[in-house]
């Protein structure tokens, strides 16, 4: 049986292959960069239209109490909680990844005063690091990095935070939450989890291995579009403690008394700091409501699937390209990465036929998998004109080598 013959069977036989039709994907194009921008759901533009032209053009301010619009954050907070494996008072979504980075490590330097080291692992996500350099320049933190198998030695009585991203945006490895936390606990550091590339595409247990905090963005599996708020998770236990630095008034436990004095809101809610965008909460919380429909077990089921038949179907058409990411899908997120010395025009030769990676600098072809609105067939179209690409020398075209602002 020929890989595309065995795509028609298993998207036949695909629980999930309904749920592609709930999503606009343009004719002609198949969409692998869901882990940086997810698909847009078809009920998006008309719940927002709705609340644009009713909750907005009709209800005007009053919206803010007949709406829900004041509860929104904690209400599409508590929709992504099950996701993550947290209670739903632990997760608030608010501003962007990177901010509530910098309220997080902020409060977890706070909490642990007499140490000031944030270790993480060098060609971590970019804004990771740089809110800890942004921090170190403050004189409030002093960044170390310890390559990941060098992690666990690196955690001594200096360390305040340990901040990891789960799912390596570049590689797709993923590292052993449970483990870490572990580990860093055992040296008295507290510790932060990005899960950017993990929420909405497989299984997160923050209660489960007794994570202290996280993060993670909405725009990404949870497809709430370009830009949508990023949410936050703060354990239980640390509701009181916390004390983060960005004291808006949306964070203060009674914003409409306009007090000259901050006083932290109880919970999760002091987490927050301006007020709430609430579009962008809108299309965010249609994603999350469908993502959370297909609950996260059945979308990593397939996601692996979906992984390993594209990896099978490159072995039949040919396609000689250096795997970045794990071989073993266990040990990888939701996508594949490969190397190759011009990735950069090979993804844009791919973008020309209709098949929409990403680049990562120097030289990875990063290809995402968000099960939710891929098909087996997408999978076997992909590696044919990736190996069609590869052999005919086409991404050597003189247009496929300029490179865009965005990548």
């Amino acid at each position: 049986m020929s890989v595309l013959d065995k795509a028609r069977v298993l998207d036949a036989a695909d629980e999930l292959a309904p749920f592609r039709e709930r999503f606009t994907l343009p004719a002609g194009v198949i969409y692998l960069d869901g882990n940086s921008l997810g698909a847009l759901p078809k009920r998006t533009a008309e719940v927002l239209a709705r609340v644009v032209a009713r909750e907005w053009g009709e209800g005007l301010i009053s919206s803010w109490n007949s709406a829900g619009w004041f509860e929104m954050a904690a209400r599409v907070g508590g929709k992504i909680a099950p996701l993550v494996g947290a209670a739903p008072h632990e997760v608030i979504a608010c501003d962007s990844t990177s901010v509530n980075l910098f309220k997080l490590i902020a409060a977890a330097l706070a909490m642990r005063p007499g140490r000031r080291v944030v270790l993480s692992e060098p060609g971590n996500f970019p804004t990771d690091l740089y809110m800890i350099a942004g921090l170190e320049a403050q004189g409030l933190a002093t960044r170390r990095l310890a390559e990941r198998e060098r992690l666990l030695e690196a955690l001594d009585k200096d360390v305040a935070l340990l901040m990891l991203t789960h799912v390596h945006y570049k590689t797709g490895a993923l590292h052993d939450m449970a483990a870490l936390t572990r580990a860093a606990h055992d040296a008295g550091a507290l510790v932060l989890w990005d899960l950017s590339h993990s929420t909405g595409a497989l299984p997160v247990d923050l209660r489960g291995v007794g994570a202290d905090f996280a993060v993670g963005c909405g725009y990404k599996y949870l497809c709430g579009g370009p830009g949508a708020p990023a949410f936050a998770f703060v354990a239980e236990r640390h509701h009181e403690g916390l004390a983060q630095p960005l004291t808006g008034w949306f964070g203060h436990a009674a914003p409409f008394e306009f007090s000259d004095d901050y006083a932290p809101a109880p919970g999760i809610n002091r987490l927050q700091c301006g007020t709430p965008p609430v579009l962008g909460l809108t299309a965010l919380e249609v994603g999350v409501d469908l993502i959370a429909e297909i609950g996260a077990a059945r979308l990593y089921a397939k996601s692996r699937a979906l992984s390993e038949f594209f990896l099978e179907c490159l072995a039949e058409f040919g396609a000689p390209l250096e795997l970045v990411s794990p071989a073993d899908s266990d040990q990888r997120g939701s996508q594949l990465s490969f190397r190759h010395s011009h990735a950069y025009a090979l993804c844009q030769a791919l973008i020309a036929r209709g098949v929409i990676g990403d680049f990562r600098a120097s030289d990875v072809l990063r290809l995402g998998f968000a099960p939710a609105y891929l098909s087996f067939a997408d999978m076997a179209e992909a590696a044919r004109h990736l190996s069609e690409v590869l052999s005919s020398g086409e991404w050597q075209r003189a247009g496929f080598r300029t490179r865009a602002a965005v990548t």
